[in-house]
């Protein structure tokens, strides 16, 4: 075979072989338009054409209104009140009718209000429901998908009360921190007093009583004398003289009593500011219009529901003093138009939120059942390949759904037809499930009472179980005829 000279070039064939080419023709063709993805939103019906989108933030907002409007279609605006005034005469202009919006921490609420004011119809999604597309994330796309998406209705509305409703709300959940602040005050009382190894939590239930209360202000104004701090017991203390004389003997630390001292202050302090609050809660409930006529006219009563039965009230100079009280279960009755505290395990102050966090028109719910789901009070079942993976009820934030619970767990030793249920389902499920069918139950009649108008009427216990023997018995013969056998029924003997 003759050697190939320096420098010279091999020319290969233009066409491949037979088998080759067959190959490379048999491959499909990817074209732009087949790489391009597909359109989730392809083929569906337009519901809102007059619909926008912002893009809520902490320092800024991204607006996006239908295309063809406006010159630019996205615009951003700053979080001052000039700027949101701005933004609402913005979607006037352009003849929007709804706008949705992202449930982004707080930022919404203010907008909200203004776009309410101006009629824009203004729509509150949860963040996941309104998730972008995978390697879209930013401000513009995601108004500009929002708006897409709430263009063809793919969005609902979150549930939220009237302004008068709103405000009752606010002022109850302000007196929900504030007893858990004054109650974190007694935490701090209690653990300078066993620094100083005062034992007086041991011998006294509650050291935020008369008894204790008197004892610790006695113990600030200097008297360190066991036997003279031990006269200051109360008629309800069930410890002896003695025992609590032995109890105040104390290591005395001036550190300590210092943080003593800024606790008791600080307890004081919340304690005149929740009397503040019910103040406000009570003026506010006479301001709601509700379902029956005001039958009394005047100044508003004040309201207290203390934290802990039989706890008096201080004020900044140590003194108690027994606040004022209104007949709760008569503006509530009054407000709804029926009486809740007829259902066994449900008292005033649970209605009182119930009120607060749901409002009184059932309409916002087509049934029951949706109600319940609102509140995270039915099973949330997830299947995959026909197969249940999880039966639990799924994650809500409701002060509702939590007083409801607390509600159910109170029928432990009711004599009623629902503390029957609850012992019954509590012996076959156990308590934690048994607390939250109940909860369910009660939100049920809950919502019968208030959209319908009937009042709740007891049959008792002793007909609960009647009626389960019954059935019970009724389930055995069903069973025993399935397997040929008869049930033969004792007679009592007398």
């Amino acid at each position: 075979m003759p050697e190939l000279a320096k420098n010279t070039t091999l020319k290969l064939p233009l066409t491949l072989p037979p088998s080759e080419s067959a190959r490379r023709s048999s491959r499909p063709v990817r074209t732009k338009a087949r790489r391009r993805s597909k359109d989730p939103t392809e083929g569906l019906q337009v519901a809102n054409p007059h619909a926008a989108a912002i893009d809520v933030g902490c320092a800024e907002h991204w607006v996006c209104v239908p295309a063809g409007r406006v010159e630019k279609s996205v615009q951003r605006f700053g979080c001052c009140t000039a700027e949101l005034n701005r933004l609402a005469e913005l979607l006037v202009e352009c003849r929007v009718q709804t706008v949705v919006m992202e449930a982004t921490g707080n930022y919404w609420v203010v907008l909200y209000d203004i776009l309410e004011e101006r009629r824009l119809n203004p729509v509150v999604v949860n963040p996941r429901y309104a998730k972008n597309m995978s390697g879209r994330k930013g401000d513009i796309p995601d108004c500009q998908w929002m708006q897409k998406l709430h263009t063809y209705g793919l969005f609902a509305n979150s549930f939220r009360p009237t302004q008068q409703v709103r405000i009752l709300r606010a002022y109850l959940r302000q007196r929900e921190e504030l007893v858990g602040a004054s109650s974190q005050q007694i935490q701090h009382m209690q653990k300078a007093l066993t620094e100083m190894n005062v034992q007086l939590a041991n011998v006294i239930s509650d050291i935020s009583g008369e008894t204790g209360l008197a004892i610790i202000d006695a113990i600030l104004a200097g008297e360190r004398s066991a036997p003279v701090l031990a006269k200051l017991k109360g008629p309800r203390i069930a410890a002896s003289t003695t025992t609590l004389k032995e109890a105040l003997e104390g290591h005395w630390k001036d550190e300590e009593l210092f943080r003593l001292e800024q606790a008791r202050l600080s307890y004081a302090h919340f304690q005149e500011q929740i009397l503040q609050c019910e103040e406000r809660i009570a003026q506010q409930m006479q301001a709601i219009q509700g379902r029956l006529p005001i039958q009394s006219q005047g100044p508003a009563p004040v309201a207290h529901v203390p934290a802990q039965a039989g706890d008096p009230t201080p004020e900044a100079g140590g003194q108690s003093v027994a606040p004022p009280s209104y007949d709760l279960g008569a503006q509530l009755k009054r407000i709804l138009g029926v009486d809740l505290t007829q259902i066994n395990g449900i008292g005033p102050v649970a209605a009182q939120v119930v009120l607060s966090e749901v409002g009184f028109d059932m309409s916002r719910w087509p049934t029951e059942k949706h109600f319940a789901s609102w509140l995270g009070l039915c099973p949330d079942h997830r299947i995959s390949g026909g197969k249940i993976l999880g039966r639990c009820t799924r994650h809500v934030v409701s002060r509702a759904r939590n007083i409801l619970r607390m509600c159910a767990y109170t029928l432990t030793h009711s004599k009623s037809w629902l503390g029957a249920k609850y012992r019954r389902l509590k012996a076959k499920l156990g308590a934690p499930k048994a607390i939250v069918a109940m909860a369910h139950h009660l939100a049920r009649l809950i919502y019968r009472m208030i959209k319908t108008g009937q009042q709740y009427v007891d049959k008792g216990m002793e007909v609960y179980q009647a009626r389960y023997r019954e059935q019970r018995i009724k389930w055995l013969k069903k069973q025993a005829k399935e397997l040929n056998l008869q049930i033969v029924q004792e007679q009592a003997t007398a």
